[in-house]
């Protein structure tokens, strides 16, 4: 296999030439296919990983993983990449991943939302929250300022202008480094910071942003809590209204195999569970004991923390999200994380900050530690000096400050392939958590003359039950086992069913420890034994089959005699 650069991130092109690399030169192992088009005509690719040897995809249980749906986050995208590599290369290497492949399968969409990756991506780089499609109007405003890469330096920065009435000041300890005045300073040199960009209607003296005509946030787009424009900003005319998320729902719900997903986004280091817009005591308390384990071993795989977005990772207090992908707990009951990629504050030494309050405020030491940061270990990467610009519209400014794109909103190049090397291992431990269902017996019985008990027995190996949750079974999302028998020509059943629906297969998540005091009534509830009486010749074949939508599918053949 050829060598996969993970100290940069790739357009689109590239991107789809590696992942049809990956098909071709592991056709055992990869397939790849189009699951839909984005807004400006881009194929939405999904690789799946299985040992075909072993069976098809479907017949195995399923993990979902994605990235980079928000068009900045592009190294949500090369998690994905760098998962894709590491199941390919350490197959028949890793035990755990050779098992995983070889058991399970996964779907892998690299970057939903390939339009607003390749602006952002660009020589001249445009920044959009999520989709290119112009919503909710078809035009742009008239004035304001437009973020851009105004000096083409394929960067977007600040910009700084003098102003009495300015917020920001320069710290006394370290110039160029811009900090909040105290509330009732005065007598000092203070500045309007801006975002790099372009005027349009300046009268010298209001400025505004420029509300870009790109509106929607496709993370807000997916059926489960969705709400209108007035409640939650960017959600689309109405829920899975854009095509990339309606190809994602219409894949996932499409393939009743899939067990659970982890979602990549960028940033602040943290791994993140539902609910979104609900307390933890509104869950289910299995589901929550389960969230908690498998946010345990994430925080120890990963070093990131896991925490609830509804206690822990709010943008206001005041208010929650909807419409994400946790659409895939909400509505389906499968085990959804999402994965915020990368956090500077750490790498810099803040050993504590309250994620999204920390952007709210923070002390002027944490900009202290994060600008030493910049220039002790990346070579003023995240902190550029500010540069004299004379501004065709506003004049003599300056350019320079935070570089979020290339620091903040992704790793540093030096620092990517280090930041993807932390997820691997969690997602193919959740995907090994998953229902499995494996033959235990498939057998005769002789009860006289070219008459013959026919039995199939099956159970789950996997430590979570067949239907995965208790949000799951709850909202019947999952079909019991069903189990087939089917005949050789001439034979006739006497007893029992062609096909017949069962219940579910426990797991090994949801029991009390050996001293509690509730203990298992049924000790075998992750078994099933089916039964038929067939009349037969001997040395007659009869195929029998178990099958379950989220643990597996189990073909036996069964010669009489």
């Amino acid at each position: 296999m050829p060598a996969i650069a993970f100290d940069r991130f790739h357009r689109y092109a590239e991107l789809t030439a590696i992942l049809q690399g990956f098909a071709d030169e592991h056709p055992g192992l990869v397939g790849i296919e189009s699951i839909g088009r984005s807004f400006e005509g881009r194929d939405i690719w999904v690789l799946t990983v299985t040992n075909l040897a072993t069976g098809p995809a479907a017949d195995k249980p399923a993990f979902w993983v994605d990235g980079n749906i928000h068009a900045t986050e592009v190294a949500a995208s090369a998690a994905n990449l760098y998962f894709l590599h590491t199941l390919i290369t350490q197959y028949g290497q890793d035990p755990e991943v050779t098992r995983a492949l070889d058991t399970r399968a996964f779907y892998v969409c690299p970057r939903i939302n390939p339009d607003g990756a390749e602006w952002a991506l660009a020589d001249k780089p445009k920044w959009i929250r999520s989709s290119t499609r112009p919503y909710p109007h078809d035009e742009d405003d008239i004035e304001g300022l437009t973020v851009e890469d105004i000096d083409g330096d394929g960067r977007i920065l600040q910009m700084r202008l003098p102003d009495a009435n300015g917020l920001w000041k320069e710290h006394p300890e370290q110039p160029g480094l811009m900090i909040r005045r105290d509330p009732i300073e005065t007598g000092g040199a203070y500045f309007r910071v801006l975002p790099e960009g372009s005027v349009e209607g300046w009268d010298g003296y209001t400025l505004r942003l420029k509300k870009p005509k790109q509106g929607l946030d496709l993370n807000r787009n997916f059926p489960a809590s969705w709400r209108q424009e007035y409640e939650q900003q960017g959600a689309g005319p109405f829920p899975t209204s854009e095509p990339e998320v309606r190809a994602v729902a219409a894949f996932v719900t499409g393939h009743t195999n899939i067990t659970g997903g982890t979602t990549f986004h960028t940033w602040s280091g943290v791994l993140l569970r539902p609910f979104e817009h609900q307390p933890d005591e509104e869950m289910h308390a299995e589901d929550l004991w389960f969230y908690q384990k498998a946010g345990e071993k994430g925080s120890e795989l990963t070093g990131y923390p896991a925490i609830s977005v509804y206690h822990e990772f709010r943008y206001h207090p005041k208010s929650v999200i909807g419409g994400t992908f946790d659409w895939l707990y909400e509505h389906l009951g499968m085990y959804a994380w999402v994965v915020e990629i990368w956090s500077p504050m750490r790498e810099a030494g803040i050993e504590k900050y309250p994620f999204i309050d920390w952007f709210r405020d923070h002390p002027p030491e944490d900009d202290l530690k994060l600008h030493a940061w910049s220039r002790d270990k990346l070579g003023g990467l995240a902190h550029i000096a500010w540069k004299a610009f004379d501004h065709p519209q506003l004049g003599r400014v300056e350019i320079g400050g935070w570089n979020r794109f290339h620091a903040f909103s992704n790793p540093p190049p030096a620092l990517l392939e280090r930041e993807l090397q932390r997820f691997p291992r969690w997602l193919v431990w959740q995907a090994l958590t998953s229902p499995r269902m494996e033959l235990v017996a498939a057998e005769a019985d002789a009860l006289g003359a070219d008459t013959w008990r026919v039995r199939l027995v099956v159970q789950n190996t996997g430590w979570l039950p067949s239907y995965v949750s208790k949000r799951a079974l709850e909202r019947k999302m999952v079909r019991g086992v069903v189990a087939e028998i089917a005949l050789p020509p001439g034979a006739e059943l006497h007893s029992g069913k062609l096909r017949e629906e069962f219940g579910q297969l426990e797991g090994k998540a949801y029991k009390h420890t050996g001293v509690s005091f509730w203990p298992d009534a049924n000790l075998t509830d992750d078994r099933l034994k089916v039964e038929w009486v067939v009349r037969a010749k001997a040395g007659q074949r009869v195929d029998v089959v178990a099958r379950h939508e989220r643990a597996g599918t189990v073909r036996a053949g069964v010669t009489l005699g």
